[in-house]
């Protein structure tokens, strides 16, 4: 099966929402695939969502899990996107979709190669421009944010996360041991300095700030120590929460320019 103008993402989590959002109301068709228990922070704006909840909108465009190729093809006929569980992206193989996106930000290629479509992006660190995609998508914040390489690759991972109201490090969560977690604050609560937001296991993970929860994973999965399992805000506007960020768009508007050029330049050697 070879559909026209239809882009499969791999990931589902908030910069793959914004590239998946961005391309459907565009007017590409357009699949998501995620592993069995996603680990997105910002719950609120990640289609990956939809796997706990079995259906989710984000900004006005909704996702539905889809548990077969068949639900896959219902879902899209309803006009939602779907998501499927397909870590190893084996839904290519049968449906050929002209656009494939590699945005599971894993800061290295785990599997995605420069034949598996006409054209192969990569989104951020560990792809190859040229190598084993067609072309890369910068992800670090700051003044190549969203840009588009057409040889070599992103930037390195920094391991800083992005300035917000003053506060890098201080204001992501992370699981202070291995274990299940277990929130005692959810999205959108204000919390204050020291004060208790999830435990794992026994062992309590407290605010480092004062803000709003602008993400945590989902309650109840077993996480290991160090992953990053929350998010605060401290500019205290509830109204950012389900909004998708300035940087997701930069880098889906960068994406929507590449699939644009690649395309154009596809056509023009016919």
């Amino acid at each position: 099966m070879v559909a026209k103008d239809l882009v499969i993402i791999k990931g589902a989590g908030d910069l793959a929402t914004a590239v998946g959002h961005k391309l459907f109301r565009c007017g590409f068709s357009v699949i998501m695939t995620e592993i069995p228990q996603p680990t997105c922070v910002r719950r609120q704006v990640s289609f990956a969502n939809a796997i706990y909840e079995k259906r989710w909108a984000v900004e006005g465009i909704s996702a539905e899990a889809a548990d077969s190729f068949e639900d896959m093809i219902q879902v899209m006929k309803s006009g939602k996107i779907p998501v499927i569980i397909d870590p190893s992206c084996k839904i290519q193989e049968r449906i050929k979709a002209p656009y494939l996106v590699d945005a599971v930000l894993a800061k290295k290629n785990i599997g995605t190669k420069k034949n598996d479509a006409a054209v192969v992006i990569g989104l951020g660190p560990g792809f190859r421009a040229g190598v084993d995609v067609d072309m890369v998508i910068e992800t670090n914040r700051g003044h190549n944010l969203g840009r588009i390489y057409f040889e070599g690759g992103a930037e390195a991972d920094t391991g800083i996360p992005g300035n917000i109201g003053g506060y890098t490090k201080e204001r992501v969560l992370r699981a202070p041991v291995e274990g299940f977690i277990r929130h005692v604050k959810n999205i959108g609560d204000f919390v204050q300095y020291s004060e208790a937001v999830s435990f794992v296991g026994n062992q309590p993970l407290r605010a480092e700030i004062d803000g709003i929860i602008r993400g945590l994973i989902h309650d109840g999965l077993f996480v290991k120590a160090g992953l990053k399992i929350g998010d605060i805000d401290p500019r205290g506007n509830i109204e950012y929460l389900d909004k998708i960020s300035d940087k997701a768009r930069n880098i889906a508007g960068g994406v929507l320019e590449g699939i644009l050029i690649k395309t154009t330049n596809l056509q023009k050697k016919r």
